[in-house]
């Protein structure tokens, strides 16, 4: 006996579940594709920044947004910027590309804040350089009057011209967390997970001088005398500065175990904790990168693989200086 074809009512069921199953894989798809896009390819949050003032407030993402975070920062204040103008550039960047360096946007806009080549940013390959992109921010931003009594929203319009004017003022709450700890305003409040990039080829304490000279400008290593030591030997970075403060590092315990660690000692002049927790939180933004083991400043320590546990008393008196241990340098 030849059966029987399916009834109209069960033909409509299995379309109605072949429907409802595609429509979840594409909004799986979908999903990926966000997370693709708003964290670079990346993965998920493997840094927090919380609040200094002890009221709950935090922020988590990725290592990618938090390098990128603390690229615009260091650009602020090593133009001289005060810590409103660094809020508002992190806050448009938010916006604007979810502080991720995307080679795309509406029409011609690239970069973390979605600059055009068409429109007088620079070319291509400028705009897509997080430093320069920040620095041509600030340039902008510093010639509009009274932008420091300015809402947020209504001075990163004004740079950004953008077609949601209204939009930049939700970001304002994470941008100032950023903020306070990227410019060192707050103590021992940004942290990550500092697991090491492995496409990055070169670290080791010649990679740690060439971002903070990229980042805050040459006159860093004037300022802070930046000495290396560990690995099997020790150099002396390129400043002249005779500063009273500079010091000598000696490599931790962990650098003598492994042998092919190295410390880098950032000197911070004494009162200047601002100063010094602005570099040690940026060497923990660029942990991933520069293969960053531990950072410690001010009797307080962060180490690598520690994205939920907050700096730690390192039971001894404060020293003078930001201390990086990095791992051995490779790919010379």
């Amino acid at each position: 006996m030849p059966e029987q074809s399916p009834t109209p009512k069960k033909r409509r069921r299995g379309r109605l579940f072949r429907f409802s199953a595609a429509f979840v894989v594409l909004l799986a798809v979908a999903g990926y594709l966000v997370v693709q896009y708003v964290t670079g390819g990346r993965g998920g949050p493997g840094c927090k920044v919380v609040s200094g003032k002890g009221d709950g407030q935090e922020f988590e993402f990725t290592q990618e947004q938090t390098m990128n975070a603390a690229t615009i920062a260091a650009v602020g204040t090593g133009r001289g910027m005060p810590e409103r103008a660094v809020t508002i550039a992190l806050a448009t960047a938010i916006q604007e590309s979810q502080l991720v360096n995307i080679t795309h946007g509406d029409r011609d806009s690239l970069g973390l804040f979605q600059q055009r080549p068409s429109q007088g940013w620079g070319t291509e390959k400028e705009i897509m350089d997080p430093t320069y992109a920040a620095g041509v921010f600030y340039e902008h931003l510093a010639k509009v009057d009274d932008y420091q009594k300015l809402p947020l929203t209504v001075a990163a319009q004004r740079v950004q011209r953008s077609g949601y004017p209204e939009a930049y003022a939700k970001h304002e709450p994470d941008a100032t967390l950023l903020s306070a700890a990227l410019t060192g305003q707050s103590a021992a409040t940004l942290t990550c997970q500092g697991l090491p990039d492995t496409t990055v080829t070169t670290t080791g304490p010649d990679a740690v001088r060439a971002a903070l000279v990229r980042d805050f400008g040459r006159e860093v290593l004037k300022e802070t005398g930046a000495e290396v030591t560990g690995g099997g030997s020790t150099s002396k970075g390129t400043s002249k500065s005779k500063t009273k403060t500079k010091a000598t590092a000696t490599p931790s315990p962990s650098a003598s175990a492994t042998g092919g660690s190295s410390t880098v000692t950032l000197p911070v002049r004494s009162g200047s904790t601002k100063t010094g927790w602005q570099l040690a939180h940026w060497a923990v933004a660029n942990s991933s990168a520069l293969h960053i083991d531990r950072v410690s400043y001010a009797g307080r320590e962060w180490a690598a693989g520690s994205a939920n546990d907050p700096w730690h008393s390192t039971g001894t008196k404060a020293a003078g200086g930001v201390r990086i241990q990095t791992e051995g340098p490779t790919g010379q």
